[in-house]
C-alpha cells in the first residue's frame, strides 16, 4: 500500500496489495488515468490520458492544446458548463443565477491512516499502517469554491473510498444543486452494468445488462430511504467476467437516502460512471465560510469475477465499516413473535412461547409490534413509547424478567422514526411531521414520519428510548421503518432549506444512532424497513446486521439472499425459518429447507413455537444445534456462490474459513425432476492439497478433487430440497 506522487508527469498513484488507480493533472484538471491491476510503480508511466484533437462540437477550454476538451478529457470530478457535455458529478449556482464553476488542481497532501467524515458513516482504519489518503484540492478562482476530494487506499483490500467536501470560500452565499460523491470514466465501453433491483418482499434481485452507446444504464431511490427498489451500488464487468474469473468494477454507496447511480456511454464509446445524493429535489445553501461533505462512496476492482469483488466487500464492510462489541461476536440465535401473534399477545403467551424456545436451544426472544401504547393494530400510537399495561399488567421490566429466567435475553422493537396521526405525541406536536403547511399529509399504513431533521424531535426519542433501555434488560433492539418520505418539509426550516430537508433527516438520523449506540454498546441493534427496504452500507455502519426481507418463504429468499450477497455480507443478513403455508407467498416448504435456507444468515425463527409436533420440535432443535456449530464459520467465513438461483432450478453457495480447513457447503433444488440426472457440484475456495473429510457422506475427498471434478450430490426427493455438508481438513 501507498501513493506516490511524481511532480515532473503530475501524477499520482494509488497502490493496493493487488491493484493500482492513478490519476494525472492534465492542464490542472485531475484526469482519470488508470484503475485495475496493480502496476509496477518502476514501469513507464507516461501517455496513460490520450489526448486528441476533436471537431468544433468538442470545444477547447485551452487555447494552446486544442487537443484538451473537457468533452473528451477522462476527468475525477467533472462539471457542466465549460465544455463538458456528460453527465457532471456536481453543480453549483451563483448569486447571479449563473451555473458556470471551473475547478482546477490547488495543493494536495498525502496522510497515513482514514480521516473520519463529519455526521456521516463511512469505512474505517483502525491503524494509519492499514490505509493512506490522498486529498486533491481543488478551487474555482471565480466564486471562491473549494473542494477536497478524498481518496483513501487500503493495505488489504483492492478497495478505494472516495468522498468530497465543499468550501465556501467566497463573499456570497452558493447553492449547491448536484454533490454526486465519485466519477470515474472508463476508456472503452465493452462491459455489463449489473445492479440490484425489486420491491417490497422481492428486494435485491440481480440484474445483468450490456451497455449500449448513447444509452444510460441507471438505478436511483426518490423515495427518502435507499429503498426496496434499488440498492445504492452499481458494477461495470467485462462480458466474459463470471462468479469467479474477468474484471468487475463495483461503486457502493454508504448513505441511506435518496442516491443515484449510472453508467453513461458517450459519442466516443467511453463511460463515466457516478454515485452519490440524488440530485433530482436536492439544493444545499452554503453561505460564507460554510462546508458540505458528501457521503462517501466504495469502489472495489476484482480480477476473480464478482465473486472476488463480493469477497472484498464482505471483509471491508464486516471488519471496517461494522463497528462495536457485537462487530465480531456470534450473534445469537432468536425466536420472534410477530408472525406467530401479530397484535394479539399478552404476557403468558409470550412466555410460553419463550419456554419452548428454552427447550429448542434458542438465545434470544424479540418482542415484536404491539407492545406500546393502545396499539391493536397498525393504525395508532406509533411515538407514545410507553408499554400498554392492558397486554403487559406487569410492564415491561416483568416480562424480560420472565423471559430472562428462562433462558434467553430479551430484545425489543421499536419504529422511532415514525408518529401515527391518532397518538398523543402526535395531539401535543402535530407540527412534528415532515408535512408541508396548508397541504395533505399523505399516510402510509396509518402513519406519518417524524421530523428528523429537528433537535427537539431527536432529543424525544432519544429520552423516549433511553427510559426504557435504562430500565429493562434489553439486548437487542429491532428498529423499524414502514413507510417512504412524501410532503417532504420542515416547519424548524426557512423556505430556501427546504431542499436540504431529505438529506438533513439522514444527518439527524445517523446522528440519534451515533448517540444511542454510544450510550448503550450492549443493545445489538437490527435495522429493518419493511424487511430490506434500507439494506446499505450506511446502516451497518451503526446496526451491524438488517432484516432481509419481509418474505420468508425459503424458495424467494434464495434470489433474495443470493442477491443481497453481491455487496454485503452475511453476517449482515437476519434470515428466519416461519410458518407455512408461508405468510407472504402461500407456499409450503419442508421445515429441513426453511432451515437450511435461514442458516445461511443469521438465524433465527419466526412463528408460534408452541403449536409445532413433536417431530417438529426434533428437527428444530437439530437446526439449532448444527447453526452453533456452524455459525462462526457461517458469519465470517468467505462465501464462495456455486449456483444462481436466477439461471436454473439450483442454487447453492459455501463458506470457507480463513485457513480454508472447514467448509459448509448449501445445495438447494426447487423443482423435483422425473428420472433426474446425477449431479456433482464444483467447489471452490479450498486448499487443493487438502483432504477433506465430509461428514454427512463419512468419505475423505482431496481438495483438487472437490474444486475440478466435483462433489457427488446424493439424491433428494421432493420438491423444495435441499442438503448441506460440512467439509473438516484431516
Amino acid at each position: 500500500m501507498n501513493i506516490y506522487y511524481n511532480e515532473n508527469k503530475q501524477l499520482f498513484h494509488l497502490q493496493s496489495k493487488d491493484m493500482s488507480y492513478i490519476i494525472q493533472l492534465v492542464n490542472g484538471y485531475p484526469s482519470h488515468a488508470y484503475w485495475g491491476k496493480r502496476l509496477d510503480q518502476d514501469g513507464n508511466l507516461d501517455d496513460m490520458v490520450m489526448l486528441q484533437e476533436r471537431c468544433s462540437f468538442s470545444p477547447n477550454p485551452v487555447p494552446d492544446d486544442r487537443r484538451i476538451s473537457l468533452d473528451t478529457l477522462p476527468q475525477e470530478y467533472p462539471q457542466y458548463g465549460t465544455s463538458d457535455f456528460r453527465h457532471p458529478a456536481y453543480q453549483v449556482q451563483l448569486q447571479d443565477g449563473s451555473r458556470i464553476t471551473e475547478l482546477l488542481y490547488r495543493t494536495h497532501r498525502i496522510v497515513r491512516g482514514k480521516p473520519a467524515l463529519d455526521g456521516l458513516p463511512a469505512v474505517y482504519a483502525e491503524s494509519e499502517q492499514e490505509a493512506m489518503t490522498l486529498e486533491l484540492e481543488l478551487t474555482d478562482a471565480y466564486s471562491g469554491l473549494l473542494v477536497m476530494i478524498s481518496y483513501t487506499v487500503f493495505e488489504a483490500f483492492s478497495a478505494i473510498t472516495r468522498s468530497v467536501r465543499f468550501v465556501n470560500k467566497g463573499q456570497q452565499a452558493l447553492n449547491l444543486r448536484s454533490a454526486l460523491s465519485a466519477s470515474v470514466d472508463f476508456a472503452d465501453a465493452e462491459y455489463d452494468s449489473l445492479v440490484l433491483t425489486g420491491a417490497w418482499v422481492r428486494e435485491r434481485h440481480v440484474q445483468r445488462s450490456p451497455l449500449t452507446r448513447g444509452g444510460t444504464t441507471k438505478i436511483e431511490s426518490r423515495r427518502g430511504s435507499s429503498s426496496h427498489q434499488a440498492n445504492p451500488f452499481i458494477a461495470l464487468l467485462r462480458p466474459d467476467a463470471g462468479e469467479e474469473q474477468g474484471d468487475v468494477f463495483g461503486f457502493s454507496l454508504v448513505y441511506s437516502g435518496n442516491f443515484a447511480a449510472q453508467a453513461e456511454v458517450d459519442q466516443f464509446a467511453t463511460v463515466r460512471v457516478s454515485i452519490g445524493i440524488n440530485p433530482f429535489d436536492f439544493a444545499w445553501l452554503l453561505g460564507p465560510g460554510e462546508s458540505f461533505q458528501t457521503p462517501e462512496a466504495v469502489l472495489v476492482y476484482s480480477s476473480e469475477g464478482l465473486g472476488g469483488m463480493s469477497r472484498t466487500y464482505h471483509k471491508l464492510y464486516r471488519t471496517r465499516l461494522c463497528r462495536g462489541g457485537h462487530r465480531d461476536k456470534e450473534r445469537p440465535i432468536l425466536v420472534n413473535n410477530w408472525e406467530a401473534t401479530y397484535f394479539d399477545f399478552n404476557a403468558d403467551k409470550i412466555e410460553a412461547i419463550a419456554g419452548e424456545a428454552a427447550e429448542l436451544g434458542i438465545e434470544l426472544f424479540v418482542l415484536d409490534d404491539g407492545w406500546f401504547g393502545k396499539r391493536d393494530n397498525d393504525t395508532t400510537s406509533l411515538g407514545d413509547w410507553t408499554v400498554d399495561r392492558n397486554k403487559l399488567p406487569n410492564g415491561l421490566e416483568d416480562l424480560a424478567a420472565r423471559v430472562n429466567k428462562l433462558g434467553l435475553q430479551f430484545g425489543l422493537w421499536f419504529e422511532p422514526e415514525m408518529i401515527s396521526p391518532e397518538s398523543e405525541l402526535y395531539r401535543l406536536h402535530p407540527d412534528w411531521c415532515l408535512h408541508v403547511p396548508e397541504r395533505r399529509r399523505t399516510e402510509g399504513r396509518c402513519q406519518l414520519i417524524l421530523d428528523y431533521s429537528r433537535q427537539d424531535v431527536r432529543e424525544y426519542i432519544f429520552d423516549a428510548l433511553s427510559d426504557i433501555f435504562r430500565t429493562v434488560p434489553v439486548t437487542y433492539v429491532k428498529w423499524d421503518m414502514n413507510r417512504n418520505m412524501t410532503e417532504i418539509g420542515s416547519a424548524a426550516l426557512p423556505a430556501e432549506r427546504q431542499s436540504e430537508v431529505a438529506h438533513r433527516y439522514m444527518l439527524g438520523l445517523y446522528e440519534l444512532l451515533e448517540k444511542l449506540g454510544g450510550s448503550f454498546p450492549h443493545i445489538l441493534f437490527e435495522s429493518c424497513s419493511g424487511g430490506g427496504g434500507r439494506f446499505d452500507p450506511g446502516m451497518l455502519y451503526y446496526m451491524p446486521q438488517t432484516w432481509t426481507s419481509d418474505d420468508t418463504d425459503a424458495v424467494e429468499r434464495l434470489k433474495i439472499q443470493y442477491g443481497t450477497s453481491i455487496v454485503y455480507p452475511v453476517s449482515a443478513m437476519g434470515s428466519h425459518v416461519s410458518a407455512v403455508p408461508n405468510h407472504q407467498v402461500g407456499r409450503v416448504t419442508p421445515l429441513t429447507t426453511r432451515g437450511d435456507v435461514a442458516m445461511s444468515g443469521n438465524f433465527g425463527y419466526e412463528l408460534d413455537l408452541t403449536k409445532l409436533s413433536e417431530e417438529e420440535k426434533a428437527v428444530m432443535k437439530q437446526q439449532v444445534s448444527d447453526y452453533k456449530e456452524l455459525r462462526g464459520l457461517i458469519q465470517s467465513g468467505d462465501l464462495y456462490r456455486l449456483k444462481s438461483p436466477f439461471i436454473g432450478n439450483e442454487t447453492a453457495w459455501m463458506f470457507v474459513s480463513d485457513d480454508k480447513k472447514q467448509a459448509v457447503v448449501f445445495y438447494f433444488r426447487v423443482m423435483a425432476e422425473p428420472n433426474a440426472p446425477l449431479r456433482r457440484l464444483q467447489l471452490r475456495g479450498l486448499n487443493e492439497g487438502f483432504d477433506y473429510r465430509v461428514s454427512q457422506l463419512g468419505t475423505s475427498y482431496r481438495g483438487d478433487r472437490l474444486m475440478h471434478l466435483g462433489l457427488n450430490l446424493p439424491q433428494i426427493d421432493g420438491d423444495y430440497a435441499s442438503s448441506w455438508f460440512k467439509l473438516d481438513a484431516e
